[in-house]
């Protein structure tokens, strides 16, 4: 009897997901002005960088992400204009919402709005330094 992938391969069906044979994903956030970045991410998420290469790149693994921050090179600045806001967001699930909203008051980043329900649970919005949207949630 054929399996189900043997069968999908036999038919020439592409599964989205297959045809790039991705072994792993993470998030990087580029910004010419990384160093900030990182001493953020480094005092929000309590843990230093596993890789660090000063004024090149830095590396948080979290739990179940790894997120890369690094400096463009030089002829790239202009696509990572800070005036360009884009729809991506750093979603971290946190066991008690209250305390995250303390944590980025103390380190000067209140979030500048209030709680919200959502599917999920509980989220506020908030910002890093270099006004990447970070979505704190608890469910």
């Amino acid at each position: 009897m054929l399996s189900i992938l043997s069968l999908i391969l036999r038919l020439n069906i592409l599964i989205p997901f297959m045809v790039l044979h991705c072994n792993q994903a993470f998030v990087t956030l580029g910004d010419p002005k990384m160093e900030i970045l990182v001493e953020f991410y480094s005092q929000l998420l309590g843990i230093q960088p596993l890789n660090y290469i000063p004024h090149r790149y830095a590396e948080f693994q979290l739990p179940s992400l790894k997120l890369g921050i690094f400096k463009p090179q030089t002829t790239d600045i202009s696509e990572f204009s800070p005036t360009g806001k884009t729809g991506m967001s750093l979603c971290l699930e946190v066991p008690n919402l209250e305390q995250a909203i303390a944590h980025l008051e103390a380190l000067g980043y209140p979030p500048p709005g209030e709680i919200i329900m959502a599917a999920h649970g509980r989220e506020i919005y908030a910002y890093d330094p270099m006004g990447n949207r970070l979505i704190l949630y608890q469910i």
